[in-house]
C-alpha cells in the first residue's frame, strides 16, 4: 500500500480577454479495489459551471463552462490517493492462457469489443512484423507481454513532444523514438495485433527521486503519462508501461481509460481568439509519497494547482513545462 498526493496545475495567460469555450475535464481517478480516491478537490478561475458525469468508459469527467471572458485561466486538481498493488510477481492468469496464443471466451470477446481492434489498420503489416519478430507461437502468455514492454524500452528512444496528437505506430517504428503516449499507442496495437484486448491509460507517475530534489530517473514523471492495460483473464487488467518497463507498478496512478489516446485527454476545450492570443502555458504536476498516517495535504486556498493539458484552437497543449507562481484570481473550488 502507497499513499500520494497529486498536485496538477495548469495556467494559461493571454494578450487580451478571449471568451472560453466548455473545457472537459479528466482530472478524477474512479474508486477502485487497486486505487483508493481519498480526496479530491478542482480549483478554477475564472468561474465556472461544473457538470460531471460519466463517460462511456466509465471516468469521471467534469465538463466545464465558464461565466466570462478573461485574460488568463488556471485549472488545478489536487488529489491524494492510496495505491494497491503487489506488483509483477503477483499476476495468476487461468491456466488456459497460460500460453500464446489462446482464445478468449465468447463473453469476453463480446465485452471487450473495441478494445480488440486495431485503430491504425494502415499500419498493420509493419506492426504485426514488429510483435512477432519479439514473441513466438507457444511462448508465455506473460513473459510475450514482458517481451514486447521491453522491447520498446529497449530499443526506442523517450523524446518529448510539445505537438499535439500521437504518432501513428509506423512513425514511432520508423524513428525508434516518441513521448510516452506514442509508446503506449504502439504497444496496444502490437498486442491487439496479436490477439489481446488492450487500452489507454491517462494518469500520473510517481518517481521518488523527485521526492528529494534530486533528477527525475524515470521517463514522464512530472508530467502527465501514458500507459497501457491488456485484459488477462484471471487478474484482469493489468497495467505495462513500455515507457520505462514497469508492470503492475505502485507508482503507476490511473486516472482515465479508453480505446486510444484521443479519447483519454487530461484537458480539452478551446477559446474564442487568434493563435498568437497564447503568451505562456504552463504546466505543473507533482506527485509526492505521503507517510503512513499523515494528515491530509490541503490545497492552499489563495493559489490555483491545475491539471494536465489545456486546449487552445480545439487542440490540446501537452503536459511537459515548469509553472512559476501565477498571479492570485479570484478561484472558484469544487469538490472534485
Amino acid at each position: 500500500m502507497s499513499r500520494y498526493a497529486i498536485q496538477h496545475r495548469t495556467h494559461y495567460r493571454y494578450a487580451r480577454a478571449v471568451e472560453l469555450g466548455p473545457h472537459r475535464l479528466m482530472v478524477r481517478p474512479t474508486d477502485s479495489h487497486d486505487l483508493r480516491l481519498e480526496s479530491a478537490t478542482l480549483t478554477l478561475s475564472p468561474l465556472a459551471h461544473v457538470r460531471w458525469a460519466h463517460d462511456v468508459f466509465g471516468n469521471s469527467i467534469a465538463t466545464v463552462v465558464f461565466d466570462s471572458a478573461t485574460n488568463e485561466l488556471l485549472i488545478e486538481s489536487h488529489l491524494e490517493v492510496t495505491r494497491y498493488s503487489l506488483g509483477d510477481a503477483a499476476i495468476e492468469l487461468l491456466p488456459e492462457v497460460a500460453t500464446w496464443p489462446f482464445i478468449y471466451a465468447p463473453d469476453d470477446r463480446v465485452n471487450l469489443g473495441p478494445f480488440l481492434n486495431c485503430r491504425y489498420i494502415q499500419c498493420g503489416p509493419a506492426v504485426m512484423a514488429w510483435a512477432q519478430g519479439i514473441v513466438k507461437q507457444g511462448a508465455g502468455t506473460l513473459q510475450a507481454l514482458r517481451d514486447l514492454t521491453a522491447a520498446i524500452r529497449r530499443d526506442f528512444t523517450y523524446s518529448a513532444r510539445f505537438a499535439s496528437g500521437v504518432q501513428s505506430p509506423s512513425e514511432t517504428l520508423s524513428s525508434r523514438a516518441g513521448t510516452c503516449r506514442d509508446f503506449a499507442t504502439l504497444f496496444i496495437e502490437g498486442v491487439r495485433a496479436l490477439g489481446f484486448g488492450a487500452r489507454f491509460v491517462t494518469g500520473y507517475l510517481y518517481d521518488p527521486a523527485l521526492d528529494h530534489g534530486g533528477a527525475s530517473g524515470v521517463a514522464g514523471a512530472g508530467a502527465t503519462h501514458a500507459w497501457a492495460e491488456v485484459y488477462l483473464p484471471g487478474p484482469g487488467w493489468v497495467e505495462f508501461d513500455p515507457t520505462n518497463g514497469l508492470i503492475e507498478s505502485p507508482s503507476l496512478l490511473r486516472v482515465g481509460v479508453a480505446t486510444d489516446a484521443e479519447h483519454a485527454v487530461p484537458v480539452h476545450g478551446s477559446y474564442t481568439g487568434y493563435p498568437e492570443d497564447v503568451i505562456d502555458v504552463d504546466i505543473e504536476v507533482k506527485v509526492t509519497a505521503l507517510a503512513d498516517g499523515a494528515a491530509p495535504v490541503r490545497p492552499v486556498a489563495s493559489a490555483a494547482t491545475p491539471p494536465v493539458q489545456g486546449v487552445t484552437e480545439e487542440e490540446p497543449m501537452q503536459e511537459i513545462g515548469d509553472a512559476p507562481q501565477p498571479p492570485k484570481p479570484i478561484a472558484q473550488r469544487t469538490a472534485a
